[in-house]
């Protein structure tokens, strides 16, 4: 018998010379086709300068490779003869490798995903990348642990029963925070509101500040904080400031009952040229609208073209000067709330 048919562990000398010659070969065929690969990768992206060559040769030099490497190694060990248990911890280890680099790849582009469609977002938009880069890996490794379990032997009837009981019983525990968390993701997608916005919503008004997972934090007009859960913001009517393009503006004057007729006549000209003089203004209407119970009202509509609230305010002081200016020249009075008691006794 020659050396080369001898048999240690099932397989002869020869077998085993096959076996290392069929490894050696194929990994100096996919190491240089590898490198030629990756060359021509990276010149076609210094032609192109294209956004994907850096991220296609990362592709091909941690997953591609990778996985011609072992799939050469599993196909060689084919050559030999196992016995079985060591067939089963080949196949089991090549069942692993499959599903980690699954994983990995599938979490790669799940990253990616989530970080292009987070490109160009405020603070709230970069947290929200990463709870979801979190999530979807979370949501990926963990199908690919049953997958493995389930390939391995392993009965996960029962396992993902026992997780379902169990999450149930997790959410209901934690029914509030997963609440906040869900409001915060629809203020991410849906965008209410973005940091630096002014709302107002239900009692609570302030510029936002920081958008969390769980809490939305505005500064009040005062200087303090607030601190809202983001299930309460997003539960109530939010009126939000920063897209106002205009404010529209409506009061109503009283003035005195001995005010003529004539007078009457005079007050929604003199009002008109008053706000069409004032800049940053559109004037709407004015009108002797309606008999109070103590005074003649005069309704008054105009537009100041600005959001800024500190110009709403120097314009409206600005309109009611001119106002109370006009009134005292044509002899207007205003009218308060005033009761005349008759006084009426027996002669």
């Amino acid at each position: 018998m020659s050396f080369l048919d001898k048999v240690y562990w099932n397989n002869t000398v020869l077998d085993y010379a096959i076996f290392l010659g069929a490894l050696l070969l194929g990994a100096i065929i996919i190491f240089i086709v590898g490198r030629i690969t990756l060359k021509r990768i990276m010149a076609s992206n210094q032609q192109t300068q294209s956004p994907y060559g850096e991220l296609i040769r990362a592709g091909v030099k941690q997953y591609l490779l990778p996985t011609a490497y072992f799939t050469l190694f599993y196909y060689c060990t084919r050559l030999l003869t196992m016995n079985e248990n060591l067939s089963k911890i080949v196949g089991g280890f090549s069942t692993l490798f499959a599903i980690a680099m699954g994983a990995m790849f599938l979490s790669s582009i799940a990253t990616l995903f989530f970080k292009k469609l987070g490109k160009s977002k405020p603070e709230s938009g970069s947290l929200a990348i990463k709870w979801l880069i979190r999530i979807a890996r979370g949501v990926i490794w963990g199908i690919a642990l049953i997958l493995f379990l389930d390939n391995i032997g392993v009965k996960i009837t029962s396992l993902v029963a026992g997780l379902g009981i169990g999450g149930v019983a997790l959410a209901f525990a934690a029914q509030s925070m997963l609440a906040d968390i869900f409001c915060f993701f629809t203020i991410f997608f849906d965008k209410p509101f973005e940091i630096g916005d002014f709302l107002i919503a239900g009692d609570h008004m302030g510029t936002v500040e920081h958008i969390g997972v769980k809490n939305t934090r505005l500064r009040a007009i005062g200087g303090e904080q607030l601190i809202v859960s983001n299930t309460d913001l997003t539960s109530s009517r939010i009126r939000n400031y920063k897209t106002m393009q205009q404010r529209r503006v409506c009061f109503t004057l009283g003035v005195t009952y001995d005010t003529t007729p004539e007078q009457l006549k005079q007050i929604p000209d003199l009002i008109r040229q008053i706000v069409e003089q004032t800049e940053n203004v559109n004037f709407g209407r004015a009108h002797f609208s309606a008999f109070g119970p103590y005074s003649l009202a005069i309704e008054v509509v105009y537009f100041v073209q600005s959001a800024d609230y500190d110009v709403y305010m120097d314009i409206n002081q600005q309109i009611n000067l001119a106002i109370m200016e006009g009134f005292e020249k044509i002899g207007v009075s205003f009218a308060f709330p005033t009761t005349t008691v008759q006084l009426q006794g027996k002669d």
